[in-house]
């Protein structure tokens, strides 16, 4: 799983599943053990799997559900494994506007759904009217807003069985197309000077704690620069813990809790993750 998450880390997956297309992922859903354990992955940003690898069976999505377009006018429609960031220049080529911090996410849709990911000021259900998803019988379904409980980066469906986002439907008003396309280059402009893009990263380690921001605490803990092995707290921005070459996931998962006790200790906060950790020690 190194060669498929953000990180560079983790040990292998027992199966590994590219579909070829959506109907082909509804066909291999239904020939599954229902008990098989599952890991949906995207670009694999957001996410550490442990250095004993994840028993169960991986799905891919990145490769294949890739569509992307108008549905209608003002609604794009963006398959779970299209880069936020390429939804965020799509709709700006179309002159609409409210998504230009879809950029700022270094992941895909279908993670963006499943977490209400955000940037900038920006979360993605804000603009979401409906999602497409897959059960575990490999049948679709469409559900609205109203049928999951929004928060900040959390999202929990109300009274659904398990289910997986295989789409999203964004509703954006009409504006000024170039303004937009300008405004996401100023935002990676900005991301690139204030976040460790150049080294193997997941985006955000913690969230941020009401009125608060995670980076402050760990600076002010003096933790910038901490490492264990070869996982090191980020000298440009402290919530982000960067493979310096040749880290294992324990080394990441390790500095994760350091971080965290510091924090508390120091400032009586206790940190949520914002990472997802998956798989075997």
């Amino acid at each position: 799983m190194a060669r498929h998450t953000t990180w560079r880390v983790g040990g292998p997956a027992q199966h590994f599943f590219e579909p070829a297309d959506l109907d082909d992922l509804m066909l291999f859903l239904r020939q599954l053990p229902p008990d098989e354990p599952l890991l949906w992955l995207g670009l694999g940003s957001n996410l550490l799997v442990r250095d004993g690898g994840f028993r169960g069976t991986v799905i891919a999505t990145h490769p294949a559900l890739q569509k992307l377009g108008l549905i209608e006018p003002g609604v794009i429609r963006a398959e779970a494994g299209v880069p936020c960031a390429r939804v965020a220049r799509f709709a700006a080529q179309h002159h609409l506007t409210g998504a230009e911090f879809l950029a700022g996410i270094p992941g895909t849709m279908g993670g963006a759904l499943a977490m209400n990911a955000g940037a900038f000021g920006g979360e993605t259900w804000n603009v979401v009217t409906r999602v497409e998803t897959l059960d575990r019988n490999g049948m679709r379904h469409t559900r609205t807003h109203v049928e999951y409980q929004i928060a900040y980066r959390s999202v929990r469906a109300l009274g659904v069985s398990e289910e997986w986002f295989v789409a999203g439907h964004l509703k954006l008003p009409a504006g000024d197309g170039a303004a937009s396309q300008q405004y996401i280059k100023q935002l990676l402009e900005k991301r690139n000077q204030t976040q460790p893009t150049q080294l193997p990263n997941a985006g955000s380690v913690f969230r941020n704690p009401p009125g608060d921001f995670a980076a402050r605490l760990i600076e002010a803990c003096g933790l910038k620069g901490a490492r264990i092995g070869a996982a090191c707290v980020s000298e440009k921005h402290a919530n982000f813990i960067v493979n310096a070459g040749g880290a294992r996931a324990a080394d990441i998962e390790a500095l994760m809790e350091k971080v965290a006790r510091a924090v508390e200790q120091q400032h009586g906060v206790r940190l949520m993750r914002e990472v997802h950790i998956v798989g075997e020690p």
